[in-house]
């Protein structure tokens, strides 16, 4: 555990000096700023700034930790040359991306909010949600990262499937689930478009906001239908679980392609 935590400090402290999550981190301050100012209102603002980040983090989170690791490669090797285990390096390489991120995210958004305060005290809780909801994708989609960067060699073929498994996630995903619903309309479709949002961590995301904003213009028809089946509680209880199973399961199948690896 002591050498795994030292691998953390290393790698989270090379993240944090980097140029990128700087500009990652005034990204969100500055589009923070920008909506709580002009977006008329906090509940407006929390709308919009929402909407931000469920189509920037994936994206930044991705692309950063797929290139991240393929600059990394001759310290991963030399690493291994030690009397290190792979599970100990993979954490603290997961773990070393995942930490800064999810920080300079955090300070981004809540800098502003703490700054202006919140006029609402009901849309507090909607707040933190889309505070967890965005570190939930930070760790989701460093995993995935992690993965695509551990099982494919060539870099340039690593980055396409991280941009296309964005672009699937985040923006092909619901118009393929709204052409199902239009060409099986006559056929009942609750549960499977359950099963669907369960099947996107982006959209499972949009919808632990929407049972605490009960806005469902944030959401396609899916979130929706889990709405207003499963009941703001409940939703939120499977939101979550399954938002922690999508954290697990790539940052697993990482781990296990990289102990199987040969470097």
């Amino acid at each position: 555990m002591t050498t795994m935590w030292k691998m953390v400090r290393y790698q989270a402290r090379d993240v944090a000096r980097s140029r990128w999550l700087a500009a990652y981190t005034l990204f969100f301050a500055a589009a923070t700023e920008g909506l709580l100012r002009f977006a008329g209102g906090s509940a407006q603002a929390l709308a919009s700034v929402a909407s931000v980040v469920m189509f920037v983090v994936p994206l930044a989170t991705i692309v950063f930790g797929t290139v991240y690791v393929y600059n990394a490669r001759e310290f991963i090797e030399l690493v291994l040359a030690q009397p290190v285990r792979r599970r100990q390096l993979f954490a603290g390489l997961y773990l070393g991306l995942v930490l800064p991120l999810a920080v300079g995210f955090v300070v981004g958004l809540g800098l502003p909010f703490a700054l202006h305060g919140v006029d609402d005290p009901a849309l507090r809780a909607p707040l933190a949600t889309l505070i967890a909801v965005g570190v939930a994708l930070t760790a989701i989609f460093t995993g995935i990262a992690l993965l695509i960067a551990v099982r494919t060699d060539d870099r340039l073929r690593a980055l396409g499937a991280a941009i296309g498994i964005w672009l699937a996630c985040s923006l092909v995903y619901d118009g393929v689930v709204l052409l199902l619903v239009a060409t099986f309309a006559d056929y009942q479709l609750e549960r499977p478009m359950i099963a669907l949002m369960l099947a996107n961590p982006v959209d499972l995301a949009r919808v632990a906001l929407l049972l605490q904003l009960d806005a469902a213009a944030l959401m396609g028809y899916t979130g929706a239908v889990l709405q207003r089946f499963l009941g703001t509680a409940a939703g939120t209880a499977t939101a979550a679980a399954a938002l922690a199973l999508w954290i697990a399961a790539p940052a697993t199948l990482g781990a296990r392609a990289f102990r199987r690896k040969d470097f």
